[in-house]
């Protein structure tokens, strides 16, 4: 699908959906506690579709009406398993670990950019663990054994998925775990985020002097309760409010365990000038990867010169995305560069579109793209435009209620 967007102003009020990032992690837990939960406000986009088929396929029972999950834990796993876990990352890297600890012989499928992703690092503990792999730099693979507890040494700049995979796994093993740290820990929100959860359900993930520890004997509790708004998703539109745009944004927690929650420092106070002039900015993105793609929309309209680092891993996300900012951008008259692990932007007052970029299979530089639009001279036309399905189904006609000129073409 593609979207011819005509460049207009923002206006209204939005309700961002719920956190996809939490949704992921109450989902397993609920399926790994011992009797029924009830998950309020689950936003049904694919990637949380895939999650919510991966734990039927370790044995959970879930029925998802609208935006309401009610799910039966594994009463008992299954001796095998298929998990197809499409284009999501969180899904795969979290449940590696758990299908281990459950003790179910899992072959993993993915598509799209999925099997190109690095999985190796985070394999490299399990046959300490009691878990073999059959792994050729590709998916499908698989995983044979259950896993133990015990120590895991775990580079902290390779992903912190992997770390709130196996800190979701370790009350599965009758030993618990603990997680040393070998270097220092990126997306560390997100580590936060799992620890959050897993105490909602009734166990505690301390933190030690080098890492994460779990003790033995504790056990998930099912529970109720609703998901919390995404500030990943309301980005989008801090920043079209930020470039002009007049967005009210409501239904978001400030008091998140969410780091993107720092994309309202950044638009409220590191950018924000009286004048009217948006002030350029310089931020470490270690630890919001996700910001990256609108963050970059932003700088392109800053007076003077900005930087974002600490990207590297954003070169193998859905796209290669700070690739993919580079081209969209300049392709619409922007300034910009990308190094090895980092944007550096030079602002404009306007660009000028009248082009046609790629979405690149990316939901994010989608959402960017249409962000940037209502600040261009010309309208432009965003290919593959359907691929906000992965995170944010409706997009498109949120983007059409505050006003936004988008048309199918």
């Amino acid at each position: 699908m593609n979207i011819k967007i005509t460049p207009k102003k923002l206006s209204g009020e939005v309700t961002p959906p719920p956190s996809k990032s939490a949704a992921h992690r109450m989902l397993i837990a609920a399926a790994l506690a011992e009797g029924n939960s009830v998950i309020d406000r689950l936003y049904p986009s694919v990637d949380i579709l895939t999650t919510v088929d991966a734990m039927r396929q370790l044995g959970a029972e879930i029925t998802v009406e609208g935006e309401r999950a009610v799910v039966k834990g594994i009463v008992k796993a299954p001796e095998k398993a298929v998990i197809d876990c499409c284009e999501s990352g969180s899904t795969l890297r979290f449940l590696i670990p758990v299908a281990a600890a459950l003790g179910v012989e899992a072959t993993f499928l993915g598509r799209g950019k999925l099997p190109e992703r690095p999985i190796t690092p985070y394999l490299q503990e399990f046959p300490k663990h009691g878990v073999e792999f059959d792994y050729s730099g590709t998916m499908p693979f698989t995983i044979k054994g259950r896993l133990t507890g015990g120590v895991f040494e775990i580079d902290g700049g390779i992903s912190s998925q992997f770390i709130t995979g196996l800190l979701l796994a370790m009350p599965l093993t009758k030993e618990g775990g603990a997680i040393k740290l070998t270097s220092k820990l990126e997306s560390r929100p997100y580590v936060d985020m799992t620890r959050g959860v897993m105490e909602e359900l009734g166990v505690r993930a301390e933190v030690s002097d080098s890492g994460f520890e779990v003790a033995a004997g504790q056990k998930y509790q099912p529970f109720s309760g609703a998901v919390e708004g995404d500030h990943s998703q309301g980005a989008f539109f801090e920043v079209a409010d930020a470039l002009g745009s007049k967005v009210e944004i409501s239904g978001l927690n400030v008091n998140s365990f969410q780091g993107d929650k720092k994309i309202i420092e950044i638009c409220r106070e590191m950018v924000y000038n009286k004048d009217g002039a948006l002030r350029p900015f310089e931020v470490d993105v270690s630890d919001i990867p996700d910001l990256v793609p609108i963050l970059a929309v932003l700088a392109s309209f800053c007076d003077g010169e900005s930087r974002i680092t600490g990207a590297a891993r954003l070169r193998i996300k859905e796209s290669d995305r700070l690739a993919a900012m580079e081209e969209t951008l300049n392709a619409l008259g922007g300034d910009v560069t990308a190094t090895e692990d980092s944007l550096i932007i030079r602002g404009r007052d306007t660009l000028a579109g009248g082009v046609t970029v790629s979405a690149h299979n990316d939901h994010r530089i989608a959402m960017a793209m249409a962000i940037a639009a209502t600040r261009c001279e010309k309208p432009i036309i965003i290919e593959g435009a359907e691929c906000v399905r992965k995170s944010y189904p409706d997009f498109w006609e949120v983007y059409r209620g505050l006003g936004g000129i988008a048309e199918e073409v």
